[in-house]
């Protein structure tokens, strides 16, 4: 049988530097499909898959929130939380140049600039959580603490 052949990203190369213990998934994507489709076809609850969702405030400024699938951001309470006046999703032009990350593979890892990052609380309570590794249809699964320890992701509240 052949060997599956998982692909190199700027993510994975981020997560092998941090000597993180990840295991690569891959999966059919489907255009538009998001974390709905990438939870049915591991077979996991949608909660557990971790949506990096690319926004800026007013000036431009951007930076990523790591959202449970089945939840929204509150755009309005992250606003509020950084003490700005506004917050809204990238376009996914924008999105890509600030990340160089193809929106549908969008990882928080390796990005193209370092961004801040932002992340659900209830995320960290999670045993285990499947994010985006940096390519469409490839998902790694890791421990939620990464986050913090590698991206220094700051615990908000801000899930609908």
């Amino acid at each position: 049988m052949a060997k599956v052949k998982f692909p190199t990203t700027q993510a994975v190369r981020q997560l092998k530097q941090h000597k993180v213990h990840y295991t690569p998934q891959l999966y059919a994507y489907e255009e538009k499909g998001g974390t709905r489709v990438s939870a049915r076809e591991l077979g996991v609850e949608e909660h557990a898959v971790i949506k990096t969702l690319v926004m800026e405030d007013e000036h431009q400024s951007p930076l990523i929130i790591l959202m449970h699938g089945d939840c929204e951001v509150s755009t309005k309470e992250m606003a509020r939380t950084l003490n700005v006046k506004r917050v809204a999703p990238c376009s996914p032009d924008i999105a890509h140049k600030h990340t160089g990350y193809q929106v549908g593979g969008t990882s928080p890892f390796g990005t193209l600039k370092p961004l801040p990052v932002y992340v659900e609380r209830t995320i960290l309570d999670l045993p285990l959580i499947y994010i985006n590794g940096g390519k469409r249809g490839f998902l790694v699964s890791l421990a939620p603490e990464v986050l913090v320890n590698v991206l220094q992701a700051t615990p908000v509240e801000v899930a609908i």
